[in-house]
């Protein structure tokens, strides 16, 4: 049964004829690094969905999941 991760990571894509193969938000060229750069830099969820209204809120929780995954995964890997 999928889980609510599951279905929040199925939001992030990955093709090597878009953006270089960098993970983005499904349907669109918005990596996920540079979600997670204009969240660091001090931009509010708002002020990105301001900026980008293709974008959805569920797609900021499917980046939090997508790099907790690469934490779990690199955390166990060393």
């Amino acid at each position: 049964m999928p889980t609510t991760s599951d279905a929040l990571l199925a939001r992030i894509t990955s093709d090597p004829e878009v953006r270089f193969g960098k993970p983005c938000i499904r349907g669109h060229r918005i990596t996920v690094q540079e979600i997670l750069e204009w969240l660091a830099t001090g931009a509010s969820q708002e002020q990105i969905l301001a900026d980008f209204p293709q974008l959805e809120p569920e797609d900021f929780l499917a980046v939090y999941a997508y790099a907790a995954e690469l934490t779990r995964h690199h955390s166990s890997a060393g």
